[in-house]
């Protein structure tokens, strides 16, 4: 497992070996052959990730959808204009006593400029699409953080796979050693043909395993590649480096999490619903001004008039208001229902994480101590052999725990890269 081990088996190999006896070494079968693989930093690969996602650019003409119904909505600030023009013709000229009080072709101009001089309804749906603005702009830093979160999880999904690809490939450079030192004790009649059949065929199984750990890098860098939208798989250029802030003393932290600043302004936006349910029941005035021209004139319409309306719209009775605003008190207490929820999921995260950060300090620390032992005692068990003190069978033992402590270690290093991942999400901190 460790290759400050092989000069000393193959020393021993090589002075017991025949001219003819020393079997040729292979080394595993590459990836497959091609262009070298792009590499990207954690950081980068967050950020084409948030670039390039689809979902993202989709919250992004969210945005846009909801300030084009807010400036709809504050279009009753301003007045309307519209013009008009006809033309009217007629079989035959109208009129009386030799005079003509409707021409035979008559063209009619007019324009009116109206405004809502009273319109509560529509002045407080200006404020509720300006909450839908924000709602939408929330809802977005969610998205962006979701697609950030795979984007980092890829990437530590590939740094764990060449984790367990490097300990495939040291654990079959010491089965190949011992291979070749039994080889050589075979044919120079000091060893047996069962230690030479045992570390071949553990040499085997230990060239399948880096068969196995190559393809799971290849996996791993194809999901990394989709998750940043590129083309074919991406390689990840080191461990990434997380900064852990202290434990919060309050509860402030919640406000930088999107998911709870989405739901606050989900409750908020409610509650300005149900609030502005009065405006149903006040009055609604529009003033509206038409001048008019006529060519040629009637009898009855002069060729310039002009005309002033003031409309008041009071209602009476309307039996669809109360139970509308039960519905708006209803929706707004389901969405308190529901922050109270994502607030109470989140401290549990935070603990969870925490404690996950914590914990997983341990283990690594644990399983770097074991995984050193096991390689030490790896190392006495191939000398015990090689001065025939022993079989090969007990450094096949060795070489089986060894990998195991070192497979375990590398476990519980990508453990703890994803609890620390975890708890900047929880903090609301990922990404920057």
């Amino acid at each position: 497992m460790s290759r400050r081990l092989l000069p000393l088996i193959l020393a021993a190999s090589a002075a017991l070996a025949s001219p003819g006896a020393a079997a040729a070494q292979t080394d595993p079968a590459p990836p497959s052959a091609g262009a070298p693989l792009e590499r990207v930093t954690f950081e980068q690969a967050v950020k084409r990730a948030t670039e390039r996602n689809p979902t993202v650019r989709q919250a992004a003409q969210a945005i846009l959808r909801a300030e084009a119904l807010l400036d709809r909505a504050k279009s009753v600030f301003h007045p309307t204009l519209y013009g008009n023009a006809g033309t009217t013709i007629l079989d035959a000229a109208r009129g009386f006593a030799g005079n003509i009080t409707q021409p035979r072709v008559q063209t009619v101009l007019n324009a009116t400029l109206s405004y809502s001089i009273l319109a509560a309804t529509r002045w407080a749906e200006k404020n509720q699409a300006a909450d839908q603005v924000a709602i939408a702009r929330i809802s977005a830093e969610e998205t962006r953080r979701q697609v950030a979160l795979t984007a980092a999880q890829s990437y530590l999904a590939v740094i764990a796979a060449q984790r367990q690809r490097d300990i495939a490939v040291r654990n079959v450079d010491t089965a190949r050693a011992l291979d070749e030192y039994a080889m050589a004790r075979l044919d120079a009649g000091k060893g047996s043909r069962l230690n030479h059949v045992r570390s071949t065929q553990e040499t085997a199984v230990a060239e399948g395993r880096v068969q196995l750990a190559e393809l799971a890098v290849s996996q791993a860098q194809e999901a990394l590649g989709v998750s940043l939208f590129v083309d074919g798989p991406v390689d990840a250029d080191g461990d990434p480096e997380m900064q852990l802030a202290p434990p919060p003393s309050s509860d402030a932290w919640l406000e930088q999490r999107p998911d709870v600043r989405l739901f606050t302004a989900q409750v908020q936006a409610a509650d300005r619903v149900a609030r502005n349910s009065w405006t149903s029941w006040v009055p609604s005035g529009i003033a509206s001004f038409t001048p008019q021209y006529v060519t040629p004139p009637g009898f009855f319409v002069p060729a310039k008039t002009w005309a002033a309306v003031f409309q008041l719209e009071i209602p009476i009775y309307d039996g669809s208001l109360g139970a509308t605003k039960r519905v708006r008190v209803a929706e707004r207490e389901t969405a308190q229902i529901r922050l109270d929820a994502v607030k109470g999921q989140a401290r549990s995260e935070l603990r969870l994480a925490q404690e996950s950060v914590s914990r997983s300090q341990q283990i690594v620390a644990s399983n770097r101590t074991a995984s050193e032992s096991a390689t030490e005692a790896l190392r006495i068990t191939e000398i015990a052999y090689r001065a025939g003190a022993t079989s090969n069978i007990e450094v096949v033992q060795a070489q089986q725990t060894a990998r195991n402590a070192e497979i375990e270690f590398a476990q519980a290093e990508d453990r703890l890269r994803q609890a620390r991942l975890d708890l900047l999400v929880a903090l609301g901190q990922f990404p920057q």
